[in-house]
């Protein structure tokens, strides 16, 4: 059957490079490979669980496992459209899946499976396929929710970069989901899962680790892992660059010419243009980086020796023949923005429907203009009005999912920390990314009923019976009506568990 799908596809795939070889790199209806192939430098490696980045591309994004060990691919709802995510959650209904391989919808079927073991890490095990939904496109899409131990690979590819030769990648991720472990990385590596050596690398890195010191602010920051050292620049770190702050999805960009020169971009993948970070020589730490030596496996969300201790969000990358233009660099982010991450999926607020955005608004009478919202990874309840700042609107807007741990019950995913879900831990309410784990979904799932003052909603806690959402000085617990802690006093509970669902303030 692969090989079947492998036919298929390139024929669809040299169909769609004549239909684009005379279109200009912004062309509105090219997606990312189109335009970068238009503009002479082809994909050789496009891979994404959420869209399509040819526009003729029609085969499976990924395939998931379920418990039962049986799989299936998920496809696309049209011909270089979005993901299918139904197809998954049907597949997946009532039972656990992972992503145990991710296609790659270039013709050079450089696919990507679960990593094996490496010289700083024991075999991985696959992103639990739930962990990540998002909106993009007007529809609800899984990205692949990277936690320390998990990983993806290909030794053995076509067309990547080896010894010297030029290349360029990028790789849209998530600045919320971010750590300073080695090392969430997209692009080129070793063969053989070892560290062989400084520039047997050239991948494309996002997060906190800073290695060089002197870096800017507190991160994350994109950069250039080439082995043994994740570069901002070609001394290190960049006194010039912040970072792109705690954006939801990041357009994070390298290319390198092999020999002496790579450069680094980012942008916000939902709304405006390239910053260009780093333009320069190779490393010059060490006279080792110049030329580089890529070997030419792909890696996704490890370093080259299976270091597997970060985490990160994924959501689509691709790798190219060549170093691209800055117009065709230019051209492809405009896409990437036109895709409609994060954007409304087309269900409306105010509903408890899965996939519509919410605010949750208290009824105590003092403080019928307070809403729950997270504020530095805790749920509080702060004031909320037209007036207030558009980071306290999205912070106290919450996207309504299934029930992480009961499909009968409800989770809500912070509306920009994509990944990131209400939960309750020792009794008190954060902001907390999906690690995959049975203890976060069900601390994560809450079971709505009538209202415990006879109007609106109130949420109980799935795995705590009889213990319900509720604000208590501005701080959010669970709590029961009467008990030992603070929080769970009888006076006012009724109002204080009780929430009018409301249009999202996002």
């Amino acid at each position: 059957m692969k090989r079947l799908r492998n036919i298929l596809l390139s024929v669809v795939l040299m169909l769609t490079g004549l239909a684009f070889a005379g279109a200009s790199a912004g062309a509105a209806s090219s997606l990312p490979c189109d335009i970068y192939g238009s503009a002479g430098t082809p994909c050789v490696g496009a891979h994404s669980t959420v869209r399509a980045l040819y526009a003729a591309y029609n085969g499976p994004l990924y395939q998931v496992r379920r418990a039962d060990g049986a799989t299936t691919d998920i496809g696309l709802l049209s011909p270089g459209g979005i993901a299918n995510g139904a197809a998954q959650d049907s597949f997946c209904a009532n039972t656990s899946c992972i992503i145990s391989e991710i296609y790659d919808q270039s013709p050079r079927h450089n696919d990507l499976t679960i990593e094996g073991a490496g010289g700083a890490g024991a075999a991985d095990v696959g992103a639990p396929a739930d962990a990540l939904p998002i909106s993009i496109g007007g529809h609800t899409a899984y990205g692949v929710e990277i936690t320390s131990g998990m990983g993806y690979r290909d030794n053995s590819t076509s067309g990547v970069a080896v010894n010297g030769q030029p290349e360029g990648m990028y790789m849209v991720a998530s600045a919320t989901h971010v750590n300073g472990g080695c090392c969430f990385d997209y692009g080129n590596a070793e063969t053989n899962n070892q560290d062989t050596g400084d520039g047997h690398m050239d991948a494309v890195y996002l997060g906190l680790r800073c290695e060089f010191g002197n870096c800017n602010g507190s991160g994350p920051w994109v950069a250039a892992d080439l082995e043994n050292g994740l570069f901002q620049s070609n001394t290190g770190s960049n006194a010039g660059d912040p970072g792109p702050g705690a954006t939801p999805y990041v357009t994070a960009m390298l290319s390198n010419n092999g020999q002496d020169h790579f450069t680094l971009k980012r942008g916000d993948a939902q709304n405006g243009d390239l910053t260009t970070t780093y333009s320069g020589s190779e490393p010059t730490v060490r006279n080792t980086y110049s030329p580089l030596h890529q070997e030419g496996a792909i890696v996704l969300g490890t370093g080259g020796d299976n270091s597997n201790a970060d985490v990160g969000s994924f959501f689509e990358g691709v790798m190219t023949a060549g170093v691209p233009t800055d117009a065709a660099d230019s051209a492809v982010q405009s896409s990437i923005v036109s895709a409609g991450y994060g954007g409304s999926n087309g269900v409306a607020g105010g509903a408890l429907t899965p996939g519509s955005s919410i605010s949750l608004r208290a009824t105590t009478a003092c403080c019928t203009t307070r809403y729950l919202r997270h504020s530095a990874g805790d749920a509080i309840t702060s004031v909320i009005t037209a007036d207030s700042s558009a980071l306290d609107k999205n912070d106290a807007t919450w996207i309504v999912r299934r029930g992480l741990a009961n499909n009968s019950c409800l989770s809500f995913e912070s509306k920009n920390y994509p990944g990131e879900y209400l939960r309750h831990a020792n009794y008190q309410l954060h902001r907390q990314p999906d690690d995959g784990s049975a203890l976060l979904a069900n601390d994560a799932t809450f079971c709505p009923a009538g209202g415990n003052s006879g109007s609106y909603t109130s949420f109980q806690s799935d795995n705590y019976p009889g213990y319900y959402i509720r604000h208590y000085d501005s701080t959010v617990y669970i709590a029961h009506n009467g008990g030992s802690n603070p929080w769970d006093t009888t006076t006012s509970w009724a109002d204080d568990t009780t929430w009018e669902v409301a249009q999202p303030w996002a």
